[in-house]
């Protein structure tokens, strides 16, 4: 489960396998076709599950302790979570699609990894985003319609980090897991016995800011847990363009655990993450944690997914679904009834409403906001393309007027 773990050495041996099919040569062919085979079995990465894609909860002899304790009105606070945030990225997507966003990042499919690992932070804890994280801004207590103004082009940021421990979304990719690993051994520097996470996705894992980040965080032992939401495709790219061993096994190299979860399983999510974080506050250092989901839809709504990935793919994936994966185990344990699902629908359906009235109600950007502060004293270079766009822009209203 963990990288120091036999089944992580495993591969390697694999590797060597070559020797022991050279050695079955004398025997038979029976016997290569089984050394293959538990050599295939061998390579595979352990997962961490405790929900079925079925809904079944399944036994772990590690995790099981971080969410034995759970109640039905905390099962049922999840599946609220994960519907809410479903509801409130469609909107936006679809608010996007009106022209009211230039732009929007949606987590579709990402929900369970999202909720799971947001819940089971504390409030004392400071989270590093990315640019969609809106399941983990819902569970710090970010108000949605405040994620949308950097989208509509309105302002750099709608909320105060500060005030939910909940940093700014981050556009360059990566970077966001070196500031973590600076606030986490300033954390460690004030003995404080909080922690950390940074989110980033299985595409900056290639980033070299990550792998900078990784090698502070071990040296200095920081407070840090490292989330990467595996979604399989990093825009165009998929997964094993990134990486030759699986991305959880890299902290190997690093010197500090990584583990695998089902990112579609909102039990094992929290309970890993429960896990990884009161490592880091015990003073036990780093954790990477690999929650391998699916984007379902579009890196953003700039993307065009079905020119480099199928269906068939895409369809697989919808039987995991993270949110009919709850409410399955939800109704085959009795822990709830028709009417919260339907209450749940009508919260859904005023969540929407809501968002919608927030955005229209917001200023149009500041057509001329990008020439600003570019240098301290103003630029000649600057002055005349401001012109030439402010002319650009008069000529629309030349068209419009029938000139």
């Amino acid at each position: 489960m963990t990288v120091d773990s036999s089944a992580a050495r495993k591969p390697r041996r694999g590797a060597a396998g070559k020797t022991g099919k050279t050695g079955a040569s004398t025997g038979t062919t029976g016997t290569r076709s089984t050394t293959r085979t538990a050599a295939r079995k061998n390579t595979e990465p352990e997962l961490v599950q405790l929900l079925t894609p079925e809904g079944e909860r399944v036994a772990h002899a590690e995790f099981d302790a971080y969410v034995d304790g759970i109640t039905p009105e905390e099962l049922r606070g999840l599946y609220r979570d994960m519907v809410l945030t479903r509801r409130f990225d469609a909107e936006a997507t679809a608010l996007q699609r009106q022209g009211e966003l230039g732009l929007w990042a949606s987590l579709l499919g990402q929900e369970a990894a999202q909720i799971g690992s947001g819940r089971a932070t504390r409030e004392d804890d400071y989270v590093f985003p990315t640019y969609r994280e809106h399941g983990v801004a819902w569970c710090r207590g970010v108000d949605p319609t405040n994620l949308l103004g950097m989208f509509r082009g309105v302002n750099n940021g709608g909320w105060d980090p500060n005030g939910n421990n909940f940093h700014l979304y981050t556009i360059v990719i990566g970077s966001q897991t070196l500031h973590a690993t600076g606030y986490a051994m300033g954390v460690a520097k004030d003995g404080a016995d909080s922690a950390v996470i940074a989110y980033f996705g299985d595409g900056a894992s290639s980033q070299g800011d990550v792998a900078e980040s990784f090698t502070f965080s071990a040296v200095y032992n920081a407070p840090v847990v490292f989330f990467c939401q595996n979604n399989q495709w990093a825009i165009s790219e998929p997964t094993e363009k990134q990486t030759r061993v699986p991305l959880y096994q890299r902290a190997q190299g690093y010197g500090f655990p990584g583990v695998r979860v089902d990112g579609n399983d909102v039990l094992a999510c929290l309970a890993v993450t429960r896990w990884a974080l009161e490592r880091a506050r015990q003073g036990e250092g780093p954790t990477l944690v690999e929650a391998f989901t699916y984007r379902m839809g579009a890196h953003t709504t700039s993307d065009d997914p079905t020119r480099y990935r199928g269906d068939e793919e895409r369809q697989a994936w919808e039987a995991k679904d993270p949110i009919l994966r709850l409410r399955r185990f939800l109704e085959a344990g009795n822990h709830t009834d028709e009417g919260f699902f339907e209450e749940l629908e009508a919260e859904s359906e005023a969540l929407g409403k809501r968002v919608r009235e927030a955005v229209r109600a917001m200023p149009d950007p500041d057509r001329f906001a990008i020439f600003e502060n570019v240098y301290a004293d103003g630029h000649a270079l600057v002055d005349e393309e401001r012109a030439q766009f402010a002319a650009y822009q008069a000529s629309f209203a030349d068209v419009e007027g029938g000139n």
